[in-house]
């Protein structure tokens, strides 16, 4: 089981890597890491576990973090019914097919399980993007997502990339966004 001292942080150079392409058929071992990075957003969303274990709670945890620079990353964006998901998947080897020109931040800014700091300011990412990944059987699969999940995505690709959410914050005024940007609540 993950918990948060499987978590690596910023520092490590891990994070800061771009993660090797997965090949099919997956390993095991692989499958494993795919069900572990599910099982720690699930049990981070479930308050008695979350706080038995003191797990934060995540919406994407990409293998990155685990220390294991694979281009997987676990996505659980939760509905308003806790058996209902807007999104979970865990993706490998993801690509952004297109995003759009409308620009979208959290109006809160953007936080990360493997960085244990409040960096404030807007992250400006694609409001819309057009996602294609494959499941663990290599089956592919194209979505179109919007507003929080197109963020959470980006944020857990970024992960893939060697990139931090906060590489994105505007460094002389972090509450700056391009003009245009949506805020989102």
């Amino acid at each position: 089981m993950i918990t948060m001292d499987t978590i690596i942080r910023e520092g490590n150079p891990i994070l800061r890597a771009r993660a090797a392409q997965l090949t099919f058929p997956l390993k095991d071992d692989e499958r494993q890491l795919a069900h572990d990075l599910m099982e720690f957003l699930e049990n981070s969303q479930d308050e008695e576990i979350a706080k038995k274990y003191r797990l934060r709670a995540g919406v994407g945890l990409a293998a990155p973090q685990v220390a294991v620079s694979k281009r997987m990353t676990a996505v659980l964006v939760p509905g308003e019914e806790p058996d209902k998901p807007i999104f979970k998947h865990v993706l490998i080897n993801p690509t952004i097919l297109s995003e759009s020109v409308q620009l979208a931040a959290l109006a809160e800014g953007e936080g990360c399980l493997s960085v244990d700091r409040d960096v404030p300011g807007y992250v400006p990412r694609h409001a819309r993007i057009k996602l294609r990944w494959f499941d663990l059987d290599g089956e592919e699969h194209v979505a179109r997502l919007q507003n929080y999940p197109a963020i959470v995505v980006q944020h857990e690709i970024d992960h893939l990339n060697g990139i931090l959410f906060f590489d994105h914050i505007n460094k002389d005024n972090p509450f700056t966004a391009p003009e245009g940007t949506l805020l989102l609540e």
